[in-house]
């Protein structure tokens, strides 16, 4: 397990390298003089060369990757000139507004899709399944901002029509300052998040657990007299587990690099209104903190997702 372990976590080491070289490279060959950009259009030509030297940007490209890759193994991601502030601190800052939007709206997802999907594998062909179907259906057909935007006409505009607040429009509130507080300005967008994803899971369920329910040891489990509910919970959903954390694993990483669209609607000022901001601003080193970020959100849940793998499934230790 050590060195399965151990082999994970070079990997990722690995991609993490190739991103940051990749990223560097791509924003230093991108149009646009960030020393300009910085000085503005009336800055004459000494000063602009006074500001690439205290820089670094009169350098070679290797030399300025070299003392960025070194800070940024410290935690150093560069200074955003821009915002005045350094890149760690500006991400830092908007991380916890994402990552309760994420991990909220993973308990949603999780607890609307599954038991869907359960009931619509228990029951194929009937009412209840075609009424799971429906459900699939619909959130996989609406997109997310039409569901945003849906979700605050009836629960923000229209109630606040009638004279009273049942939810915020959106707002971020500290989960440490009010915790209550917190959870009534972030249900919107849990639920906005969830509607549409839990589709995904409701179907995976769905139809890995119709397959799995029709194998040998389950008709055999049923023979012996096992419930129905064990036979359910105990032998077929452990075997659904696997595409769904799957799913899950991409899913998490894909949102925590930010969550654009949600964050957009609901005025949650998290890591993706971050990213729009500084690609309208072309403040590179805070777009560079970002992927960078994201690169490392990503390689994080792999890892987890592996061991989960390899919890769940002995064999793949030795792949």
């Amino acid at each position: 397990m050590s060195r399965y372990l151990v082999q994970r976590i070079g990997f990722a080491v690995l991609i993490l390298f190739s991103l940051s070289i990749f990223v560097f490279v791509l924003f230093f060959v991108a149009p646009g003089d960030p020393a300009r950009m910085i000085a503005g259009d009336k800055a004459t030509e000494t000063q602009l060369e006074q500001i690439r030297s205290n820089l670094g940007l009169d350098q070679p490209i290797y030399v300025q990757y070299g003392r960025f890759i070194s800070k940024a193994a410290t935690g150093d991601l560069g200074f955003s000139y821009r915002n005045q502030q350094p890149v760690t601190e500006l991400i830092v800052r908007r991380l916890p507004a994402t990552i309760s939007l994420v991990l909220g709206g993973v308990v949603f997802w999780l607890a609307l899709g599954i038991p869907i999907g359960i009931m619509s594998a228990r029951f194929p062909g009937g009412l209840r399944d075609r009424l799971g179907q429906g459900f699939i259906l619909l959130g996989l057909s609406f997109p997310t901002f039409v569901l945003g935007m849906l979700s605050l006409y009836v629960f923000y505009f229209l109630p606040r029509k009638a004279g009273f607040m049942l939810f915020p429009p959106g707002g971020y509130k500290p989960f440490l300052a009010d915790p209550v507080d917190w959870a009534w300005h972030l249900f919107l967008p849990w639920t906005t998040l969830a509607l549409v994803t839990a589709a995904i899971y409701a179907r995976l369920t769905r139809g890995k657990l119709i397959e799995v329910l029709g194998e040998d040891y389950i008709r055999t489990a049923r023979a012996k007299g096992i419930s129905e509910a064990k036979v359910i919970y105990k032998h077929g959903l452990r075997a659904t587990l696997t595409p769904l954390i799957t799913q899950l694993g991409a899913d998490i990483e894909l949102l925590l690099g930010g969550v654009i669209v949600i964050e957009q609607i609901y005025g949650l000022q998290g890591v993706g209104a971050l990213a729009v901001q500084s690609v309208r601003n072309l403040d590179r080193p805070v777009i560079i903190g970002i992927v960078l970020m994201g690169g490392f959100f990503i390689v994080i849940t792999n890892i987890i997702v592996d061991l989960l793998y390899a919890v769940l499934d002995p064999r793949v230790r030795g792949a």
